[in-house]
């Protein structure tokens, strides 16, 4: 097992930039392959390799990850890729694909003969890019030596959950579930105090400290005020994420009512033109009929 693992990337969107620079802050060497090559080569100039096809990213991987938008994106990539890996290498599956994509994907590695790792990752872009996420793991005990460098690059803690994928992809599923939620409340929270004819900072200012509060109260609830919707977590990769939810908590007999109007919120707010921007966006759909929200 090699001291220091020789990890690829699948993947250089929001969160992959982010995953590369603390991977390679941690002096491991880097190597990232994205379909729209252009978005990958700036990550040259960090010290990254930058591979032109997929099977040259994988050859001499000892970790694969994949950091794409769902499952389909992801069986289509390592269709490609996973006769170029090598023997011993390990696939850390990284994207948010529910229950069902991952058991999905889970059954692709054993057809191919891949060992695979479910670690979704919980964090969006600023975490990703000081190596601060959440780790969520569940894989063979074997890997985890291998792995668990690349882990600490990017993560601020590891959670392993278990031998075999799926308890992991689970576990993210309520935990996007709990960010939606909040992030909805907060953005109705300032709505209401705008329409009762408050200063809507007065809410945030009444939370903070108190035993309702959190960071991310706090961080979500400025974007929303100031219209600040640069995308660290993209509205329509939570909408993506509140319908695989939708469909895992159905099969899991729990009551969908709460989902069902996050779904419909942030579904909202995408068909306004929302989409591309980060999901404290959501705050559109609160806006009175007719009207966007105001500073």
């Amino acid at each position: 097992m090699p001291d220091t693992p020789r990890i690829t990337l699948l993947g250089t969107g929001t969160m992959g930039v982010g995953m590369a620079h603390s991977l390679l802050r941690a002096g491991l060497p880097v190597t990232v392959w994205n379909r729209h090559a252009d978005r990958a080569r700036p990550l040259a100039g960090d010290g990254a390799v930058v591979a032109e096809t997929l099977e040259d990213a994988v050859h001499e991987a000892d970790v694969v990850i994949t950091m794409l938008f769902d499952a389909d994106a992801v069986a289509e990539v390592m269709e490609q890729a996973a006769g170029a890996m090598r023997d011993g290498a390990v696939w850390v599956q990284s994207a948010t694909v529910g229950r069902d994509g991952i058991a999905r994907l889970a059954r692709f590695a054993e057809e191919h003969g891949l060992t695979m790792v479910d670690a979704p990752m919980v964090g969006t872009k600023q975490p990703a890019e000081e190596g601060r996420l959440a780790i969520l793991a569940a894989g063979p005990a074997r890997t985890r030596d291998l792995v668990q460098p690349a882990f600490d690059a990017m993560g601020a803690k590891t959670v392993w959950l278990g031998d075999e994928p799926g308890p992991a992809s689970a576990l993210k599923l309520v935990a996007n579930s709990w960010v939606a939620a909040l992030t909805a409340a907060t953005a109705q929270g300032i709505e209401q105090a705008r329409g009762f004819g408050i200063d809507p900072a007065r809410f945030l200012e009444t939370i903070s400290g108190g035993a309702a509060d959190s960071a991310y109260l706090q961080l979500k609830g400025s974007a929303i005020l100031e219209q600040r919707f640069d995308p660290q977590f993209g509205l329509d990769g939570l909408l993506k994420d509140l319908r695989l939810i939708r469909t895992a908590t159905a099969e899991a007999g729990v009551p969908t009512t709460l989902v069902d109007a996050l779904v419909a919120l942030f579904a909202q707010a995408s068909e306004e033109g929302h989409g591309k921007e980060d999901i404290a966006a959501v705050a559109a759909s609160f806006a009175p009929a007719g009207a966007a929200p105001a500073v």
